[in-house]
């Protein structure tokens, strides 16, 4: 299955640290966000990366060249950060069935795979991996509401009045016709084009879309403070994965 990542972004939330490098090569515990999507990518079954860059896209492409760990990368270039349905639609011709897509910018340790499985196995248009926030955090992503099968019913973009404190985290899996829905979308109030809009326009059109619980842990890396909360983390599951080899091999 292809891999889609966004990376086109300017990450101005993330300042100072991007100030001279695109958010995606910002580095959390040693590594480039970008190296972490790829590296959970790659556990996934990732036979080629599409990589969408934008700002500072340069650095990006000198930094990973054209393959990570002998698969292949495709770059493609969003010239205005329009939205992420907008950045979406500059992979279409390099896509050839169902695909992953990550948001460049998230830290995973979860059950993604559960994700793929379902795109792969329920026979559906779409899949996420869905998180419950308190509500009066929800309005900050695209909300969810679900049915009793847990399918998706209904997607908004941070409403005023979240219709639930169901949220996308950033991992999907699609099939081919998110792109027919992107090129339907009109521009939000934000004057971006918006991907659960898109996702509303599969939903209205009778396609089935499933909704994975997060099973884990997740962090949007869209402010210094969640960078450091995502180094704190990853350097504890080393030294716990460590601590246990030491007892192995005592034992």
């Amino acid at each position: 299955m292809q891999a889609v990542v966004l990376a086109a972004g300017k990450g101005t939330r993330l300042r100072p640290l991007t100030d001279t490098k695109p958010k995606a090569l910002v580095t959390v515990d040693g590594e480039p966000l970008l190296t972490h999507c790829f590296e959970e990518l790659r556990t996934l079954g990732a036979e080629e990366f599409i990589v969408v860059v934008g700002y500072r896209a340069e650095q990006i492409i000198e930094y990973y060249g054209d393959e990570f760990r002998g698969i292949p990368i495709t770059y493609t270039h969003q010239r205005e950060q329009l939205g992420l349905a907008h950045a979406l639609l500059t992979v279409e011709e390099h896509i050839d069935g169902d695909f992953m897509l990550m948001l460049g910018d998230n830290i995973f340790r979860s059950n993604l795979d559960a994700v793929v499985q379902s795109q792969k196995e329920e026979n559906v248009d779409a899949a996420f991996l869905v998180e419950e926030v308190p509500y009066e955090d929800a309005s900050r992503f695209g909300v969810c509401v679900t049915n009793d099968a847990d399918e998706i019913v209904e997607v908004v973009e941070k409403p005023e009045e979240p219709p639930s404190n169901l949220v996308m985290t950033g991992f999907y899996t699609f099939s081919p016709a998110i792109f027919h829905a992107c090129h339907l979308v009109q521009p939000s109030d934000r004057g971006e084009y918006e991907l659960p809009d898109a996702i509303d326009l599969l939903i209205r059109s009778g396609r089935s879309i499933m909704a994975i619980p997060l099973d884990g842990w997740r962090i949007d890396v869209g402010y210094p403070e969640n960078r450091d909360e995502a180094e704190r983390r990853l350097m504890a599951e080393s030294e716990q994965s460590s601590m246990q080899q030491a007892e192995s091999l005592e034992d």
